[in-house]
């Protein structure tokens, strides 16, 4: 009998080793995680699973990878310093499909940001009738320009001079330059014309004449700053407005004038409203307003690239369709001219309807995806790469989804394995961890009491384990035994956003509400469409805590301000002395904590400040005291520390007391009040957003998938919160797929059937007792087999 043969060496490398990892919270961890396996990794929000998936072996792999460019290129890319670990062995190339917002350029749309739009561009200036031009002439990103003049040329040892011409054919429609839509100032909100410029007449944010505004407005001459704006003649006004960029000189120094209405759409309207901060936000909301663009009806196109058509659609129309249907009239062309663009767009189309995005159109603007929605768009580029032995990391991939779609991202999640690559998961939803090959817990807690590994192994091992996940993992709410009942009702009438069919429906007051249906049947569309901007309403919806590392839950939340001020009254100071992005910061490291050193082409590495020691604010603010403790040592407590510490005694501060108050009630009372922002997982974000609006005076709490990020543990003490603000009063309305929530909830309004034009209409109203007996919606039959379980 012949000896088996001895296995090769280089299959031996079958793990990934992680040896000492301390980033974040995590405690000196050593894992082994297989390769080409799908791994999940669970743990309590705040735990430490990103620090491990994402900020260690993601970041060290994706930091190997640059290092292998040139030192020109290197120079253009962003320096990532070394993760916190000892040895990191067996990393292969990761790529991470985290939960980023997708660019909130506001040309950016969902055909632009996949290959899509690029392919269909091809497409009709091959195919289309009549013909227009190349590719270009059908991409609202680029303008129609010609022009013509004398060009210098040599020939035969002479210089000649000739008359050329050129002219290139762009999609972009010349009224809205691609947007779609169309700005109107009300000048009224940009400037009090009652006062000069010198007075403060202008009312736009940082346009103050303390700074290079005011110089810039007082030396260049194009009129009177001390007089009444509306004293200006018809030519000074045209030059305050509308004046396109002049080279002027200002006291010897050369500086460019811009009229206000160029320098807003400039500045402001260049960014997604999204991705504006509050006040720039507001600003807009008031003195600007969109209307569609009359001359190319929304679509951003020119009317000769809306011309070209083929089998009787235009672009437009085809990026205006519904991708589902998109797909099917792609796959209707028969041109073996363009086989091989038809087949890639047809992959490409398909993969949308697989991942569960069919009910998008590619003109959606990219920046109004949800986080599920940019994270599933984003893994389309990945179906069908031809790379295996990579490493995918995913952040909560089932977010947004309905039950119903989760089973089909977990085949796409095996899909992507059994091409031979490592997939690391970092969820909570049970469906996901149940497919794993290996699961790796964290914990035990969360923040300082977590960032240890609990539990590595099988799914069956975690559930005989002791562990939270392994005690929780089989939890199932039961259906209510009683309802509350409601004390009115909001309606809605005619609601017609996006997808919905004039649809009537009665909200209950004094109740929880539960919204679901699957994703893109129309949730968000009928809620935030429908009321969510009036006055009594408090809306939290699932956009990204926007902060640096300056930022912490102290200054998010508005903890800081009333702490300041208290510092200040106990010891006769500036308030300014006890921020430490102000006067009382480090004069060393300028508030931040640390030094960053740049070391040219090598990554820069950051060091611990050591004249402030880390505390981020100059030593003469520290003698400064209030109940016995510095501004430091105050940023150094936990939030129930701080609960504690400003709610008796000498130290009693109400204000502060009631906003910790808020966010120990959502479950954050482990973390640290001076924490950065940018360490805070995804699931603590979630919560210091929801906990920063549990003061305010709305009648009506609207709150968008508040699961997201959420322990299956964590899941009961939100619940409880909920019942909490609906025992005070007030009515709750969650938009959410979580089985829990919909069991708990007073009242279901489930929308439907399917998503995009499939849905958009309500399939039920009433209890969850009765939706489970109804049995008659996919959540119906998703409900009922969760509290079967």
């Amino acid at each position: 009998m012949n000896p088996s043969p001895q296995p090769h060496l280089a299959d031996s490398h079958d793990m990934i080793r992680v040896y000492g990892a301390r980033e974040n919270n995590l405690k000196n961890v050593s894992v082994e995680i297989p390769k080409r396996r799908l791994t999940v990794f669970t743990g309590v929000s705040g735990s430490g699973k990103s620090s491990l998936v994402f900020g260690t072996i993601a970041a060290e792999s994706q930091r190997m990878i640059n290092e292998t460019y040139s030192a020109f290129i290197q120079g253009f890319m962003p320096t990532l310093a070394r993760p916190d670990v000892d040895v990191l062995d067996g990393l292969t190339t990761a790529i991470t499909v985290s939960q980023e917002r997708m660019g909130a350029d506001p040309r950016s749309t969902l055909g632009t940001a996949t290959d899509a739009n690029a392919m269909l561009r091809i497409l009709f200036s091959r195919l289309g009738d009549p013909y227009i031009g190349s590719p270009q002439a059908f991409s609202f990103n680029v303008a129609s320009v010609s022009g013509a003049g004398a060009v210098t040329v040599e020939k035969a040892g002479r210089t000649v001079k000739e008359r050329r011409s050129f002219n290139l054919v762009g999609g972009m429609c010349p009224r809205c330059e691609g947007r779609g839509a169309v700005s109107d100032f009300d000048l009224s909100a940009l400037y009090d014309d009652t006062k000069s410029l010198n007075d403060g007449a202008l009312t736009i944010p940082g346009y103050s004449m303390e700074g290079w505004h005011g110089r810039i407005f007082r030396g260049c001459g194009f009129f009177d700053p001390d007089k009444p704006i509306k004293r200006f003649t018809k030519r000074e006004l045209n030059d305050l407005l509308y004046k396109e960029a002049t080279k002027i000189k200002v006291e010897g120094i050369n500086l460019t004038y811009l009229g206000l209405i160029p320098a807003i759409q400039k500045s402001f309207l260049s960014k997604d409203r999204e991705a504006m901060q509050p006040h720039i936000r507001a600003f807009v909301d008031r003195a600007i307003t969109f209307t569609t663009c009359p001359e190319c009806e929304g679509t951003r196109l020119t009317e000769g690239a809306r011309s070209s058509k083929i089998a009787g659609k235009s672009i437009a129309d085809a990026c205006a369709m519904q991708i589902s249907d998109l797909a099917d009239w792609v796959r209707d062309l028969d041109e073996p001219s363009v086989g091989p663009l038809l087949e890639n767009l047809q992959r490409t189309l398909d993969s949308f309807v697989e991942i569960g995005l069919g009910y998008l159109s590619l003109e959606r603007p990219a920046g109004t995806l949800s986080g599920g929605e940019a994270q599933r768009t984003k893994l389309i580029r990945h179906l069908g790469s031809s790379l295996t032995d990579v490493t995918y990391v995913f952040d909560e991939p089932t977010i947004g989804l309905h039950p119903h779609d989760i089973a089909r991202m977990n085949n796409l999640l095996y899909a992507l394995r059994d091409k031979g690559n490592t997939v690391l998961v970092v969820e909570h939803k049970p469906e996901t961890i149940l497919i794993a090959d290996h699961v790796v817990d964290l914990g035990p807690g969360a923040g300082s009491g977590g960032g240890t590994i609990c539990f590595e192994g099988t799914v069956e091992e975690l559930r005989a384990s002791d562990t939270v996940t392994g005690r929780h993992l089989d939890d199932r709410a039961g259906l209510k035994s009683d309802v509350r009942t409601a004390n009115g009702a909001l309606e809605i009438r005619g609601a017609n956003a996006n997808n919905l069919r004039d649809v009537d429906v009665d909200i209950p007051l004094g109740v929880l509400t539960v919204v679901t249906g699957v994703a893109g049947s129309g949730k968000s569309s009928l809620i935030h469409g429908s009321f969510a901007k009036s006055g009594d309403v408090v809306s939290i919806d699932q956009g990204a805590i926007k902060g640096s590392r300056r930022s912490n839950p102290a200054t998010y939340s508005g903890l800081l301000e009333p702490i300041r001020k208290a510092f200040a009254k106990e010891n006769g100071v500036k308030p300014a002395l006890f921020s430490a992005n102000s006067e009382g910061a480090c004069p060393a490291c300028k508030g931040a904590g640390v030094i960053y050193t740049d070391l040219g082409i090598m990554a820069g590495m950051s060091t611990v400040c050591e004249q402030c020691e880390g505390k981020r604010f100059d030593a003469s603010v520290l003698d400064y005291t209030f109940g016995g403790r510095d501004i430091s040592e105050v940023l150094g407590m936990s939030v129930a520390q701080a609960h504690e510490f400003f709610g008796a005694g000498e130290s009693k501060i109400l204000a502060a007391h009631k906003i910790l108050g808020h966010l120990v009630d959502v479950g954050l009372g482990y973390l640290t009040i001076g924490q950065p922002l940018t360490t805070l997982s995804g699931g603590e974000r979630q919560r210091l957003k929801l906990a920063t609006h549990l003061g305010d005076k709305g009648g009506v709490y609207v709150l968008d998938e508040p699961t997201t990020g959420l322990h299956l543990a964590d899941v009961e003490n939100l619940l409880s919160l909920l019942d909490r603000i609906v025992d005070a009063g007030k009515t709750v309305i969650v938009i959410e797929h979580h089985q829990a929530v919909m069991a708990h909830a007073d009242w279901i309004i489930d929308l439907g059937p399917g998503a995009g034009h499939d849905g958009g209409t309500v399939v039920f109203e009433g209890t969850p007792t009765e939706l489970v007996a109804d049995g008659s919606t996919l959540t119906a039959e998703h409900l009922a087999a969760y509290v079967g379980g």
